[in-house]
């Protein structure tokens, strides 16, 4: 029995990895997409909103279009990232005051004090990866 069981999660798996689509599917929702799509030149960068067996529904330029499978030859993916939080960096610095002798004209020294802040909303976006790439037409006899 068990022999039987092994052998049918072999054979799914190998149906599995036959099918580049796969990866497309368990791509998860607003993952940012770059599309090369047949006959055209420059990709398109749009949002992922859903995709299903025979395409992909995405959202480019406040539109909303959906892109058939055949009609795609490679598709790029960068994962969603977490929100970031603001980070906040103050830097303050106090001098002391000069304490030798100075004419009387030059005035009084004082201690001083500067400070300094930023604010960082995050870092660079992590690269695209090919996530499917269209398998090669089969040759005509």
């Amino acid at each position: 029995m068990s022999r039987v069981v092994l052998i049918l999660f072999s054979v799914a798996a190998l149906f599995g990895a036959d099918n580049p689509w796969v990866k497309v599917k368990a791509l998860p929702n607003r993952s940012e997409l770059r599309i090369y799509q047949k006959g055209v030149r420059d990709p398109i960068v749009a949002t992922l909103a859903d995709s299903t067996d025979e395409s992909i529904v995405v959202v480019a330029k406040n539109k909303q279009m959906t892109i058939a499978r055949e009609d795609i030859d490679r598709l790029d993916a960068r994962p969603v990232e977490a929100k970031k939080k603001p980070e906040v960096t103050t830097t303050e610095k106090t001098t002391d005051p000069d304490y030798t002798p100075h004419p009387p004209s030059s005035g009084t020294q004082v201690p001083a004090m500067s400070s300094s802040s930023s604010v960082s909303f995050g870092g660079n976006k992590p690269d695209f990866k090919t996530v499917y790439t269209r398998p090669p037409a089969a040759p005509k006899n």
